[in-house]
């Protein structure tokens, strides 16, 4: 049986948020609006105790709907860089729609891939300035004091594809901080 909810890091995974944060929101705001005019409908009027509930309940509808907002505006990886990328998921330690967010920019890296100490990636958004990126991945493991870990960001697909080739044939131990690359990238993406 498939899962409901793709899980962070997997194919598809932002095209399933979208899904999902759709159907909450909406969820959401008609409770809010089944409550309320159910509470008018058994009382004659909107001072009720129903009213309240209601409104009290338009708090996680719109934080549903700023999530809704915010994954719209999210792109994933493309069908064909996926298609390309697949031999390489069963060999290497692969991550697949990460969005990272700061307070100047947004950067959607499409796959990602963490070998020992190389964290590299591809962004297939023309406006996504690789350098910015790549500070703000280095500064964002800094600050969790994860060091000895080289960041590199593309976005031309031949050169991802061949950089990955070298990352096959290189012999290289496990970061000693892995788990903590890991969880770090998944707390500072959607």
């Amino acid at each position: 049986m498939k899962q409901f909810l793709v899980p962070k890091g997997a194919y598809g995974y932002l095209k399933n948020r979208k899904k999902y944060t759709a159907c909450r929101t909406v969820f959401f705001f008609l409770l809010c609006i089944g409550l309320y005019v159910i509470g008018i409908v058994r009382t004659g009027s909107n001072k009720n105790l129903l009213t309240i509930i209601a409104v009290l309940g338009c708090l996680p509808a719109c934080k549903s709907a700023v999530n809704f907002i915010i994954f719209m505006r999210a792109k994933g990886c493309g069908e064909a860089l996926h298609q390309k990328l697949l031999a390489y998921d069963e060999k290497l330690e692969t991550f697949y729609d990460l969005y990272f967010t700061s307070y100047q920019k947004n950067y959607p890296i499409s796959h990602m891939t963490l070998k020992g100490g190389i964290l590299c990636g591809i962004t297939e958004n023309p406006a996504c300035d690789c350098n910015e990126a790549k500070k703000h991945l280095e500064q964002m493991l800094s600050q969790d004091g994860i060091k000895n870990v080289v960041v590199n960001l593309f976005s031309e697909e031949d050169k991802y594809v061949d950089r990955l080739s070298r990352l096959l044939d290189i012999d290289e131990e496990d970061h000693k901080d892995r788990e903590g690359i890991v969880n770090l990238l998944y707390a500072v993406s959607l």
